[in-house]
């Protein structure tokens, strides 16, 4: 799957607000299934969209595109055996060996798409509308949407929710909110018009836990201000708790209570292909004989040896281990 069918399918996870990299075949030396031009998608759970090459090629720069999506920074791989090309190799180039029996080698380019910000304002005030705008010029996806149209299914885990319904339909709107799970929630109102909704919330049944990081009042604290400057400070929390890293942790003393991010995505499909997710197992692991990144999974053609499972990328690394497993049982280590 190349050319549009790639475009679709990253536009449907930036939809979603899903992180994932972009990897793209730069170069090729035959025999490789991997052509010049090939691209895949990579998640940073590991389902691939698309072709990146074969089992050789695919565990490796999965792997690297993990990190890559972690860093934020995007790497030129060359996957091979470095000898081949001796001085020639650039210092910024990432070098992936692989003992592929085909004796293929690629250069792929990973880099990372991560989505704009996802805030959802609920409420209908001047403030709200400022908020929305406000995080609009930052290049956010905003929306702005009344209490009598909002539901859980309006945000993900990923996103941010501000409830400035300021007592039309608070309640109603945090429920909704909080069943969402998402990264923050702030509910624009007093400590005591918190305490009230949160309270009210929780004779209902929501768990104490589904509403610990509700943050009451929402934004940071810059004294006595007007209705627009309180978006100022809303935003600049929001712009904060991203660049720290803290957005989905537990607030700060004297926050009043949000979920855990419970609510958990589905696969991603769409109308032209399938999400592959590799069945990876806990952990990638190293092929004992080659030294090649497999999956730790069926995949990766298991074998048991003295009460240790090791994983291979082909069954002719396998058979080799078989044959003498004295020289290679301890050289498996976790990827």
């Amino acid at each position: 799957m190349n050319g549009w069918p790639i475009m679709e399918q990253a536009a449907e996870l930036a939809r979603r607000g899903e992180p994932f990299a972009v990897a793209t075949v730069v170069w090729r030396q035959g025999p490789s299934s991997g052509q010049q031009g090939s691209r895949a998608l990579i998640t940073s759970s590991g389902e691939v969209h698309g072709w990146i090459g074969g089992a050789c090629a695919e565990p490796s720069v999965i792997q690297q595109a993990r990190e890559v999506i972690a860093e934020g920074k995007p790497r030129l791989l060359l996957l091979g055996t470095s000898d081949k090309f001796g001085d020639a190799i650039p210092a910024e180039m990432t070098v992936v060996p692989i003992a592929c029996q085909s004796e293929g080698a690629l250069e792929v380019f990973v880099e990372p798409v991560v989505p704009a910000p996802h805030l959802v304002v609920v409420g209908r005030s001047p403030m709200a509308h400022t908020l929305a705008g406000m995080a609009r010029e930052l290049g956010w996806r905003a929306d702005l949407t009344d209490w009598t149209d909002f539901s859980s299914g309006d945000a993900s885990a990923r996103s941010m929710i501000v409830v400035a319904t300021q007592g039309h339909g608070d309640e109603e709107a945090v429920e909704q909110a909080v069943a969402a799970g998402p990264a923050y929630l702030g509910l624009v109102g007093s400590r005591k018009r918190g305490a009230a909704v949160l309270g009210y919330l929780a004779e209902r049944g929501v768990a104490r836990r589904e509403l610990d990081r509700v943050r009451v009042p929402a934004g940071l604290n810059l004294g006595k201000t007007s209705h627009s400057e309180i978006a100022v400070a809303i935003l600049a929390e929001l712009v904060q708790l991203r660049a720290s890293g803290k957005l989905g942790q537990q607030p700060a003393p004297g926050a009043v209570t949000s979920t855990t991010g419970r609510a958990k995505e589905g696969s991603i499909r769409s109308g032209q292909s399938e999400a592959v997710a590799p069945d990876v197992g806990s952990a990638d692991a190293i092929d004992p004989v080659c030294g090649m990144v497999v999956f730790a999974g069926p995949q990766g053609r298991q074998l048991e040896h003295d009460g240790v499972t090791y994983h291979f990328c082909s069954a002719g690394c396998r058979s080799e281990f078989e044959s003498n497993p004295a020289s290679y049982a301890r050289r498996e280590t976790p990827c």
